[in-house]
């Protein structure tokens, strides 16, 4: 549940920095923040048809979201 309002709150303030201030970043930064927030969705979705296997989608979708925001930040910097 944190992870989900998290990044729901990371996306809706990158959002408003960007329509709001006009700040220029790279697209990959905003495409993997996008991505993040899907695949969030996604596994809250499957949570109940996983129940067998809830920690290996939790443990796996992590890992996944975790690479995407290493990305996401390396992107940023460069």
């Amino acid at each position: 549940m944190f992870a989900e309002f998290s990044v729901a709150v990371q996306v809706c303030l990158g959002v408003g920095l960007v329509a709001g201030q006009h700040l220029k970043v790279p697209q990959f930064h905003l495409f993997y923040g996008f991505v993040a927030f899907i695949t969030i969705g996604l596994l809250y979705a499957y949570r109940q048809q996983l129940m067998h296997r809830i920690y290996l989608l939790y443990g796996f979708g992590g890992l996944f979201v975790m690479g995407l925001g290493i990305r996401a930040v390396l992107v940023a910097k460069g």
